[in-house]
């Protein structure tokens, strides 16, 4: 009898826990880890797609000042998403809804984690064929 009432109880508390953690996604710890993910990716993409293309011959500190350049610019439009969906927690919007507009922003984001790196040797590509 004993046992009975003890595994109800764990059952129930179970499924009470199984209930909170579908109702409290963190929406902005989740865009807060893709953010860092992009970035990172981003950045490894830089280091080995577009540092060979901008290598000068000898020992020129301008490709390095360039990636950190490159860096930089993408640092800004991932904190605007962190700040965004900071705000969204208290908005009181339905999960669904923020779950679309959740991987709306995360497939944007990694668009252009993925693609800035190629726009930017096209340019590379493109300045240096008018020069």
């Amino acid at each position: 009898m004993v046992a009975t009432a003890s595994r109800k109880s764990v059952t129930k508390h179970r499924d009470n826990r199984d209930l909170m953690s579908t109702q409290s996604v963190r929406w902005d710890k989740k865009m807060s880890n893709n953010c860092a993910s992009a970035l990172l990716v981003y950045t490894m993409m830089q280091i080995f797609f577009v540092l060979s293309f901008i290598e000068t011959k000898g020992m020129s500190i301008a490709p390095y000042f360039g990636l950190v350049l490159l860096v930089a610019i993408i640092i800004p439009f991932c904190r605007k998403y962190e700040k965004r969906w900071e705000n969204f927690a208290g908005n009181g919007l339905t999960s669904q809804s923020l779950a679309a507009r959740f991987r709306k922003d995360q497939i944007t984001l990694w668009i252009l984690a993925l693609g800035l790196p190629f726009v930017f040797i096209a340019i590379i590509k493109a300045i240096g064929a008018i020069f």
